[in-house]
């Protein structure tokens, strides 16, 4: 088995020594290369690209700007890291405006180091996977607005193209959320049908006294407020196709009369006796097992099985958890903000972890609430619905409370994610009992956790912990 490359770092600097402590302090966990000043630097860089780069800003010849600029240009993915002298701190602030992401201060602490290339590497890491989403939203498999390249979306797509062509009536059945319209939808506009129109109805919506003169239409004073003749969604749906939402909300009466329509294809409106041809493909959908309805005697079995000519099931959205990134991806697209580039590994995984019991519209809904709340230009676990995060928790084992990890839950995440959840979970647990213990002091406590203060802050601020929020009153 190979073993993985390591991540590369390209460190510059004209003093020798300091190439050397550099390489000391990563030379470990990252593939170093040295470069002992501006103009070796880029000609690296215009042979390979490095997934972070460290720089020292001060430098004869071309500068660390200089190295900046030449990142920027060739792979603007690469992470830069400045390297300056305690006086020279705003010119590194003014390189972080052109797209370093961080500065380092001399002297600088191993453990602080360490930890800024981390972070470095991560930021590098989101904009690849962030790149890479986009690149495979771009060519997702899509039918209709059906989105998603599992095993189970490829069947469904698949089975529908199929029962399309055939002028057969449709069951789709799944949960609430799952995406039954859009399955309506593509089997109207994969059909000989396509040209005519689509009519859709949410029978659960419509009062039980309009229901039949909604369906078949109605005569001039059929009924109280009937002032003129009316077409029902059968006539309207003429030469094109009818879907039936929650049917299994019909009530009985009309679940009669809906039988006979579509066994003699046609319909009488409310208030005459003439019946008028209609030339209409129905698709039905329900989140109810009708087969149990119709043994409890809420749903007839005659017209259940009039129906039921093809059944198609479509799948949880927490059994194709690989479309999740991308529906979400998708939904960010759309949402008019594009200031907000993608989401933070953590976040992705929190999405990952859940169980949607909304299915596909609940991620939608929660995707639009991130994406107007996050101040940043990524969405984080933060900027997600409680009961996301809540999942996660429980999942990677964060202690919140009550909350215990369970095999069932870790077994939801990829192994590698489990482990990085759980390493996220203990050191903000840390972090926070740190806090605690010494009142939101950080130079007391960055001493017990044998740290620099600095190095302590960049922790806090990663993991979301606010030393103020534990300052003991006096």
């Amino acid at each position: 088995m190979s073993t993985p490359s390591k991540p590369s770092v390209l460190v510059v600097d004209d003093k020798e020594n300091m190439r050397k402590l550099f390489s000391r302090i990563l030379g470990d966990a990252y593939a170093v290369t040295e470069a002992a000043d501006g103009e070796q630097a880029i000609a690296q860089l215009s042979s390979r690209a490095f997934d972070v780069v460290v720089t020292d800003i001060q430098m004869p010849g071309a500068d660390g700007f200089a190295v900046l600029r030449e990142v920027k240009h060739r792979a603007p993915e690469t992470q830069v890291i400045l390297v300056t002298a305690y006086a020279s701190i705003p010119k590194a602030v003014e390189a972080i405006k052109e797209g370093a992401y961080d500065y380092l201060s001399k002297p600088f602490d191993p453990d602080e180091v360490a930890l800024v290339v981390a972070r470095a590497l991560e930021k590098r890491r989101q904009g690849h996977e962030a790149t890479n989403l986009k690149a495979r939203l771009a060519v997702a498999p899509e039918l209709h607005g059906l989105l998603g390249g599992s095993a189970a979306m490829h069947a469904l797509h698949g089975l529908l193209s199929q029962v399309a062509t055939r002028d057969l009536t449709v069951l789709l059945t799944g949960e609430t959320g799952t995406g039954k319209e859009l399955a309506a939808r593509a089997v109207h506009r994969e059909s000989p049908r396509a040209a005519k129109p689509f009519v859709a109805v949410n029978c659960g919506a419509l009062p039980a006294e309009l229901v039949e003169s909604e369906l078949f239409g109605h005569a001039k004073g059929a009924f109280t407020g009937a002032t003129a003749a009316k077409p029902g969604l059968f006539e309207e749906a003429h030469g094109g196709t009818l879907f039936l939402d929650e049917i299994g909300d019909l009530p009985l009466p009309v679940q009669v009369k809906l039988n006979r329509a579509l066994q003699e294809k046609e319909v009488r409106r409310v208030g005459t006796t003439t019946a008028v041809k209609v030339d209409v493909r129905v698709v039905a959908a329900t989140h109810r097992d009708l087969s149990a309805e119709v043994s409890a005697g809420r749903f007839r079995e005659d017209l259940y099985y009039r129906l039921n000519v093809v059944t198609v099931q479509l799948p949880p959205l927490r059994e194709r958890r690989e479309d999740i990134p991308l529906l979400a991806m998708h939904f960010l697209s759309r949402a008019g903000r594009p200031e907000v580039e993608g989401f933070t590994a953590e976040a992705l995984r929190a999405l990952a972890a859940h169980d949607w019991p909304g299915n596909v519209r609940q991620l939608e809904n929660a995707v639009a609430r991130a994406v107007a709340v996050t101040k940043g230009p990524r969405i984080t676990p933060e900027d997600l619905p409680p009961e996301i995060n809540t999942t996660r928790a429980a999942a990677t084992g964060a202690t919140a409370p009550g909350v215990r990890a369970t095999s069932d839950s870790l077994a939801k995440l990829p192994y590698r994610e489990a482990v990085d959840g759980a390493r996220d979970a203990v050191s903000r647990e840390y972090l926070s009992a740190l806090m605690q213990e010494f009142g939101g002091n950080v130079t007391h406590a960055a001493e017990r956790a044998g740290m620099e203060r600095e190095s302590l802050h960049r922790l806090l601020k990663r993991y979301g912990v606010r030393s103020e929020d534990f300052k003991r009153s006096e």
